[in-house]
Parts: C-alpha cells; structure tokens; sequence
C-alpha cells in the first residue's frame, strides 16, 4: 500500500490532463479525504479537489501491484516499490466492483473490460468481448444522495418502459462529508452502474448528420422518436408521478420570468441580441396570457440527439444524469416535459449544420424533422405541447446556444442565430 502523500504527488501530475478532472487551468488544492480497499491490490481513492468556487469530490479507483522489473506502459507512476495503475477499466477493479455491487449483475469476462474513449464526465467500460453484453458507468464526480442516471432507469424499467438500458448493477458507498446534512460527518451516494449494452447501436445525433448529409428525410425515424418521448414521459408519471401542488412560482408567469431572464442574460452576454427585444416581449406576453401551464413532472432533462441511440429498428434514451456538476436538487427537480421536446428540437438545426446543409436546404429538412418529430409526440401523448410554452422553451434553449457557442466555438454561432431568426420571426 503506498502512502497518502506519495500517491496524492502521483494523482497531483496525473489528474489535470483527465477530461473529467474538474478544475482545469486553475490553481487548485488537492487532497486524499480516504482510501477504500476493495480487494488485494484494489481500492478507491477519494480525492477532494478544490479550486476557487469549485469543491469536487472525485472517485479515482486505482490497481496497486509491487513494481517489478517491467512497469506496465499505462500505470500512473511508482510509489513507495509499487506501480500505480488508473482501476476504471482494468479486470481487477471490474471484477471487485462487480463483487460487491447490487443488482442482478452480469455474466461477462471482467477480463473483457475495455474503456470508451472520448467522454468528459465519467468513464464507462464496454464488458463482452466482439459481442458486448454490458456497460459500466464509472461515476468520477461523486455527490450525494440519489443518482438519477441509477435511479430513473431502474424506475422506467420497474413501470414496464423498454426504451432505456436496463441497469444489471449498481454500486453505493459512503465518504467523508463534513457538511453532511445529518451532521454524522459522512455522506452516501452512487459510484457507478452497470447496464445492459444495446447491440447495433448508432449515436442518434451522428445518425442525423449522416442523413442531412445524403440530403435524405428524416421525417419517419423522427416521428418514431418523438412517439418514444411520448411514452417516456407518461412512463416517467407512472413512475414518479406529478407534482399536483399549484403554485404561483410553476405557473406561466414563472415560465415567463424565467424566459426573461435568460434573455436579459444572453444579452448582457451578446449585445448583437438585443434587437430581438420586441419580438421576445411578445412571446412573454403569449406566455403570461395563457391560463395555466401542465403539472410539472420527472423529465429528462437534457435530451438532445446525442442522448439517443438507434438499434436496429428501435430507439433507446440514455444519460438521465443531466449536468454532473450542479446541484443534485436541481437535477431531480420536477419540470415541465415540453422542455425535453424543445431541446430536441434544437438538435435538428445542428445535425443539418454538420451534415452540410445551410440556408433553404437546411431549413427545409430541419423543418421536416421538427415537424415529424412533433407529430410523433403528439400521436403517443395524452396532451400535444402547448405551441407558446414549447416556443417559449425552445427560445430559452437557443439563446443559452448563443452564448455557449460564443464563448466556446465562434463559427457554430450561425446555428442558433438561425434558430431565433425563425422563433422570433
């Protein structure tokens, strides 16, 4: 076992360059709060990273083996006589995660684990082999309470709802916490969960972008996904239900001062945005005017194309975790469904940007898909959206865009740009 502050030294070098690490450019303090062995050679390490605002816990599993003559090429370093190896994907941690975890489990060779590459907030590792049977999530920004990427699947699946991949196992713990609501000085929450692996899938959001290139329609897969939607959120009441309580603060005024703020935000953001003024007073006087607004419920989200998968002839949703790094009570938070349907909307104008389209041509087969899409939901659900909520909320999505791309990718700006020219037409 290597000491705290050789490892802590170790993980200091190593930790920055992870795409999950949370505190990158920043002068940050780190520290090891406790080490959990999970078997020989096998442990956890929680480190609490701390960097202005930014007070992380992450979860870093880790493999530990006496240093021999040949260092394996992927381990972090050597410690006190040991080699030091990143756990997520390596047989050993697997195999002990998969130990101790609850759940029904999986038959697959932990031998088989293989990381995904290229995520940002957690690591999963693909189990099977050529022939996948699962996937583990390994959770690396750790909070406390209920994960809704653990607990909304397992209560889809519990109410019968087949779109999502069904959870085999999954992994609670608890750790240092001095701030802990109950005053024991400790917390509990998820580590990780693993799923059922769908087999053929496609990135929905890279099966879109291949049809706007080709220039083909993708009216009928987005009619079937919008039925799906549908179908989730009435799963999603079966499961949760609704919050029934009136209030002043879920009703349309709420939706409107919401919208206004995030425009008065975009604005500050992005001056440019301000000649939109007049058009966007008057979707909040269309918002303000209606009578009421639909129970707010368990939604998604942050559904988006590149949350969807497409598997032979069906569609799944995944990633019901939403933004990893706000609040837990924010996330679980019951909200108005429309606003799942607004933000894949919007993954429509993208797809037809990467796929090559602009101007008509790109109008014309986003527009085809928003309008199948549409259809699709409204054939599955109960209540069609309201078209001023859902302008509404689509608005709120695309000025958020705005900003977003500004900051971070200048030459998509055009995208949502595009988008307010149509809502707010």
């Amino acid at each position: 076992m290597t000491s705290d502050e050789a490892l802590l030294e170790l993980l200091r070098g190593w930790l920055p360059a992870r795409r999950w690490y949370p505190a990158k450019g920043a002068e940050a303090t780190l520290s090891v709060v406790e080490r959990r062995p999970l078997a020989d050679g096998v442990e956890i390490a929680f480190v609490r990273v701390r960097a202005g605002s930014i007070d992380a816990l992450l979860q870093v599993p880790l493999v530990v083996a006496p240093a021999g003559a040949d260092v394996p090429d992927d381990a972090l370093g050597v410690v006190d006589g040991h080699a030091v190896l990143d756990g997520a994907a390596h047989p050993a941690f697997v195999r002990a995660w998969l130990a101790s975890a609850d759940g029904p489990g999986t038959s697959a060779d932990p031998a088989t684990a293989r990381a995904v590459s290229g995520e940002q907030s957690n690591t999963s590792v693909i189990l099977g082999g050529e022939h996948p049977t699962a996937i583990l999530k390994v959770l690396r920004t750790l909070q406390p309470g209920e994960n809704p990427d653990v607990e909304v699947p397992r209560r889809l699946v519990d109410v019968g709802w087949t779109h999502v991949p069904e959870p085999l196992a999954w992994s609670q713990a608890d750790w240092p916490a001095p701030d802990a609501a109950d005053g024991s000085g400790r917390a509990r929450g998820y580590l990780g969960v693993l799923s059922a692996f769908v087999p053929q899938a496609q990135d929905g959001f890279v099966l879109a972008c291949g049809y706007a290139e080709r220039g083909e329609s993708f009216a009928g897969l987005a009619t079937e996904l919008g039925e799906v939607m549908a179908t989730m959120h009435a799963a999603l009441v079966r499961g949760f239900g609704t919050d029934t309580t009136t209030r002043p603060e879920d009703g349309p005024e709420a939706v409107a001062a919401s919208l206004a703020g995030r425009f008065a935000w975009a604005t500050s953001a992005a001056p440019a945005l301000a000649r939109f003024a007049p058009a966007v007073d008057d979707v909040l006087a269309q918002v303000r005017a209606l009578p009421s607004a639909p129970p707010r419920q368990r939604v998604h989200g942050d559904l988006h194309l590149g949350q969807v998968l497409r598997s032979v002839d069906r569609w799944f949703v995944t990633d019901f975790e939403g933004e990893p790094s706000a609040p837990l009570e924010q996330r679980t938070r019951p909200d108005l469904a429309v606003r799942d349907v607004a933000g894949m909307l919007r993954s429509f104008d993208y797809a037809a940007a990467v796929g090559g389209l602009t101007g008509e041509a790109a109008a014309a087969w986003s527009g085809d898909a928003r309008a199948a899409l549409l259809a699709g939901y409204a054939a599955g659900a109960d209540d069609a959206p309201t078209p001023v909520l859902l302008r509404a909320l689509e608005l709120d999505k695309t000025l958020y865009e705005v900003v977003y791309e500004s900051r971070n990718r200048p030459s998509w700006v055009p995208i949502p740009m595009a988008g307010l020219d149509r809502l707010l037409a």
